[in-house]
């Protein structure tokens, strides 16, 4: 009786671990699919939206600025803010946070 007794205590314990481990791995695939999986889409997003601007596009930066851009380099655009013609910065493309275009596609 004991021998059976410890025996069912020693398969509960290994019970125990498995379902431990289930809920683990349950929860490594639930982090991925909430955290992971949206943020490398939206940066897929973003990478194909800085690679279609063009001279001309209205576009809004991670300062809050709204612009026209009016040259484009490797890694930097110059973007002109405000009805000043003369008021032109040069900022890096990952600063642009939102495009409008403006011609016609």
């Amino acid at each position: 009786m004991t021998l059976l007794l410890s025996n069912a205590q020693a398969m509960s314990g290994t019970e125990s671990i498995i379902y431990m481990v289930g809920w683990i791995v349950l929860l490594g695939v639930l982090m991925y699919f909430m955290f992971y999986r949206p943020q490398k889409k939206e940066q897929a997003r973003h990478d194909s939206m800085i690679a279609d601007i063009q001279v001309g596009d209205a576009v809004l930066t991670s300062a809050g600025f709204y612009g026209i851009i009016i040259d484009i380099n490797d890694d930097t655009v110059i973007v002109e803010f405000g009805s000043n013609k003369n008021c032109r910065i040069p900022m890096k493309k990952s600063a642009i946070t939102e495009v409008e275009k403006t011609g016609s596609e």
